[in-house]
């Protein structure tokens, strides 16, 4: 099938994939997301038509190295090394680059949006070097030392929380990160308080934006938000409200 029943369809088991960092299934179901959305793509811009046999046309060599497969293939692997840095599983994102690169060559579509990861620019410049930078970090297991700890965990889950937003599996990565950042701060909470500013202030507000039991992306902009004070963070009028606006509950 060719229409967009068809994508949601490829689609769910690489959202599950996503969120459980299941390296075996994003790989057996990679191609099958490139080939629905370069179709899809052609088909709105009127360069392809709907096959005779309804069926999804696989890829050519010169469709693979395409803008569409290149740039949903980036979004996708790109989420998945996100929540792979979020769980600290390196084997992972380790067996997904190798597999794609064996079955599609180091140029696979994707391949340059890990670039952030592998070699990550010094200083980064763009959200994703940001990304990249903290997501190489986790991987590695590069903890930061406990005065820097609870900065380092902010400036992380910010850059995390911007690119998630820009991604097609935006809630797929929301979920580990939600996890990630009510455990990092916990144990800040537990382990952690002499190291923020203003602790008679901030400390009430670390229990209360961690006593809400969801976690989704209502409460990991609460967070962000509430929290910035803690380690001495301004945030722009722009930034603050954005935040506010996610962290609100209807």
């Amino acid at each position: 099938m060719t229409d967009m029943a068809e994508l949601q369809k490829r689609k769910q088991p690489l959202n599950l994939a996503i969120v459980y960092v299941d390296p075996d299934a994003f790989i057996a179901n990679y191609m099958g997301w490139l080939e629905i959305t370069t179709f899809i793509t052609a088909l709105r811009a009127g360069d392809v038509t709907v096959p005779a046999d309804g069926v999804t046309p696989k890829l050519t060599d010169q469709q693979l190295k395409g803008a569409a497969a290149v740039n949903y293939g980036g979004d996708a692997v790109f989420a998945f090394f996100m929540t792979a840095a979020l769980k600290g599983d390196k084997a992972a994102a380790d067996k997904v680059e190798a597999a794609l690169t064996e079955a599609m060559g180091k140029d696979f579509p994707g391949s340059t949006s890990l670039w952030s990861f592998r070699t990550p620019m010094d200083p980064p410049i763009s959200l994703e070097d940001h990304v990249g930078a903290a997501g190489k970090k986790m991987l590695l297991g590069d903890i930061p030392p406990p005065p820097m700890r609870a900065k380092e965990n902010w400036n992380a889950g910010i850059r995390f929380f911007e690119q998630a937003r820009k991604s097609n599996f935006v809630h797929e990565i929301m979920y580990p990160l939600a996890l990630w950042s009510r455990e990092r701060w916990t144990e800040t909470l537990e382990k952690g308080i002499s190291f923020l500013t203003h602790i008679e202030d901030n400390v009430p507000v670390l229990r209360e934006v961690l006593e809400e039991k969801r976690n989704d992306q209502a409460f990991v902009a609460n967070l962000l938000l509430k929290l910035a004070p803690a380690i001495d963070q301004e945030l722009t009028e722009d930034m603050e409200g954005f935040l506010r606006s996610l962290a609100r509950r209807n």
